[in-house]
């Protein structure tokens, strides 16, 4: 690996990111049920059924998942909190042992000289807030808030960083619109709905964090190299549409206080009543913006409805999810985000990594060239300008892969599913040698 943290500034942060539904097994420690413990009960959505139940029991074996990111040379852990283990019902009461179980994996990190980084959701609904409509209902933004005021008021004096969403368009979009994720909705009101309201209960949660003093908020939204695939005016057309759905509308929300036009054509009909007076609170001031990047796309116009477009398979080299693997995009959206949103604000990598089908005795070649590939590209955006603060690789374990189950390996370590023996595989090595130098 041609990696080395001596080719980055002193104070640039490494760090591997989990979710908490894919690793600590959602069956342990009071936790409530979620709206994906029902999409993967339904047939059909999961693949075999798969499910969180028990995952990669982190919440067991966190102090191992810890060591290794200590033997590892990070220097900052992306986790996140799991609703549904704190408030089981959503909202009213609290399953101490949740909030003792993020407490105790905080002062773990501290121990360990690792930096916590929380994001509050990463995409478990309690199943009790799915029953009142979840991201289609207006009061999910208190409903987050006060979720976040729990949580924070446990760890936030010790957190190095907090962001209260994970993904927007996977939350709202994915889920509610193409209906790959729970809920599992294809429906376009509940999908403007969910897109509008993922911003507001974003600007609700970050003011109440703020309101318990808690310091260096930030918000993580996806972003994917878009092409269109075919030199035609329809397909340009395609791809500025699919551009502005996936990569521009909840930035534009964050720092222009404004949506897309070429998305405001679907959805504005659908929208919540009064979404256009909502960007003051949309907008509250970040300390930092987080960039998840695993691909780029080829989009060419399709004849069916709005949003009329259509994936095309792309020519380079793919991963185990099919993703084309297309490094130099991340430089794209790096220096086009910072020209046109983020300005001077510190920028995250808060994911980036790829599935790779590969068993604990086989060298991983191909994630290892991907990383190096891609730290390279971060590297090339910082030269430009882009005031770069930090990596994050997804993920430090095999993991539970939402509707793909456990098929998909992304991990630096591998899971035996069976037996759930943590091994480092070949890119852990890579990356411990280049942090090393």
């Amino acid at each position: 690996m041609n990696f080395a943290r001596s080719d980055f500034p002193q104070d640039f942060l490494f760090a591997a990111a989990t979710s908490s539904y894919q690793i600590e097994g959602h069956g342990f420690g009071g936790a409530g049920p979620t709206h994906w413990d029902s999409f993967s009960a339904t047939p059909g959505n999961v693949v075999r059924a798969e499910n969180g139940q028990r995952a990669c029991d982190h919440y067991h074996r966190w102090e191992e998942d810890l060591d290794l990111m200590q033997a590892m040379g990070l220097d900052a852990y992306r986790f996140s909190t799991s609703w549904a283990r704190v408030m089981p019902e959503g909202r009213g009461a609290v399953n101490a042992e949740g909030l003792d179980f993020y407490d105790r994996l905080v002062d773990g990190l501290l121990e360990r000289s690792l930096k916590p980084m929380v994001t509050l959701y990463h995409w478990e609904l309690p199943s009790a807030l799915s029953d009142c409509g979840g991201w289609a209902n207006p009061d999910i933004a208190h409903w987050l808030a006060d979720f976040a005021t729990v949580v924070m008021e446990r760890i936030g004096d010790r957190v190095y960083s907090a962001a209260p969403i994970n993904e927007p368009w996977c939350v709202a979009w994915l889920s509610h619109f193409l209906g790959l994720q729970a809920p599992g909705l294809r429906d376009i009101r509940a999908t403007a709905h969910a897109m509008h309201h993922v911003l507001t209960a974003h600007g609700r949660s970050v003011q109440a964090m703020r309101a318990l003093g808690v310091r260096n908020i930030g918000a993580v939204c996806n972003f994917e190299d878009v092409h269109p695939a075919q030199d035609t005016p329809a397909a340009h057309k395609a791809a500025d549409r699919y551009r502005a759905i996936y990569n521009e509308f909840f930035v534009g929300g964050l720092f222009k206080g404004a949506y897309p036009d070429a998305v405001l054509e679907g959805l504005e009909a659908h929208m919540p009543k009064g979404w256009d007076t909502d960007f003051s609170l949309i907008g509250q001031p970040l300390d930092w913006f987080g960039v998840n990047y695993y691909t780029c796309k080829r989009i060419a116009a399709d004849s069916g409805p709005w949003p009329a477009v259509r994936e095309i398979e792309g020519p380079l080299p793919k991963t185990q999810m099919g993703w084309e693997i297309k490094p130099d995009g991340l430089e794209t959206i790096l220096t086009w985000l910072q020209r046109n949103y983020t300005g001077a604000l510190p920028v995250y990598i808060t994911e980036n990594g790829m599935a790779h089908g590969d068993d604990p005795g086989v060298p991983d070649a191909p994630r290892i060239a991907y990383l190096d590939a891609h730290l390279t590209a971060a590297k090339r955006a910082m030269n430009a300008g882009v005031p770069l603060a930090g990596y994050t690789f997804w993920s430090l374990l095999d993991n539970y892969e939402w509707s793909l189950g456990y098929e998909k390996r992304f991990g630096l370590v591998h899971v035996d599913f069976d037996n759930l023996k943590r091994t480092p595989k070949a890119s852990y090595y890579a990356l411990q040698q280049g942090l090393s130098r």
